[in-house]
């Protein structure tokens, strides 16, 4: 068995052999957004969530300036007490490049891809051992033809939570994907990418609540696009406990990721 699929394996057989989470609490609305590292929390079964925002980019290259606007939506429905279904797009992406030296300026729009997947909230935190969730998705080729994908491309992601006390928490998001280089050098071939995230929360009173993280939504080799990383802050308003306000900025690290964003959300549930 190759050394991945052998990972794979004993990952899930440990996941197995914890004891069955409890139903979550769902007194107050607890969103996966606006950062990359995702809550190992479920919405609660017969519970409806939906999470939308507007994102800006702004990425400076030597050879274009390129503005780009998204419109990231999930909606997530409790199948039971520990697992919902979620169905997510970047919506609407429209965006606007520039030629600094010509001074051409383009504009491009169309609809992003969306994707479904399954969260299963696994096990809750006792002691040091983090409340842990899994999440099983799939890429799917919709959308406009110059934004979506090839084929379906799946990917798992393992959520850990600690609550730290004294109103601090952090979340931590290992994750792996399947993606092809339809476009590259390599067109066609499929390669397997990492995703890492690490974000730590403070709750500022009952209403407010801040975070930093550090992520890297794509690990992988220079030939298939090379490694993104970032590095955001953001803040969060409880409305009510079903409607909860969010404001993000994020930094990229390296030339593969937009040098600058800024995401604004609402997350309502029923």
């Amino acid at each position: 068995m190759p050394t991945r699929h052998f990972s794979c394996a004993c990952l899930l057989a440990g996941i197995l052999a914890l004891p069955a989470a409890r139903a979550a609490d769902d007194d107050i609305i607890n969103p996966d957004r606006p950062d990359v590292a995702e809550s190992s929390q479920v919405v609660g079964a017969h519970r409806v969530q939906l999470e939308a925002g507007l994102q800006w980019d702004r990425q400076r290259d030597p050879d274009a300036h390129v503005r780009t606007l998204t419109m990231p939506t999930m909606l997530r429905i409790g199948l039971s007490p520990t697992l919902e279904l979620r169905l997510e797009t970047e919506g609407r992406t429209i965006a606007h490049a520039s030629n600094p030296d010509t001074g051409v300026h383009t504009v491009d729009a169309g609809w992003a891809e969306s994707a479904a997947s399954v969260k299963w909230h696994v096990v809750d935190q006792d002691g040091m051992r983090p409340s842990v969730g899994l999440i099983a998705g799939v890429a799917l080729p919709t959308g406009s033809r110059a934004l979506r994908g090839t084929g379906f491309r799946p990917s798992l992601m393992l959520p850990a939570d600690w609550d730290l006390g004294h109103d601090w928490s952090l979340s931590v998001m290992p994750g792996v994907g399947r993606d092809s280089d339809e476009g590259n050098s390599g067109a066609g071939a499929h390669y397997t990418y990492g995703v890492f995230a690490a974000a730590l929360g403070k709750a500022f009173s009952e209403r407010l609540r801040g975070f930093v993280e550090v992520a890297a939504p794509r690990i992988a080799r220079a030939a298939h696009g090379g490694t993104q990383a970032v590095a955001d802050a953001g803040v969060s308003w409880l409305v009510n406990r079903d409607c909860m306000l969010d404001a993000m900025v994020v930094h990229g690290l390296n030339r593969n990721t937009p040098d600058l964003s800024l995401a604004f959300g609402i997350s309502v549930r029923r």
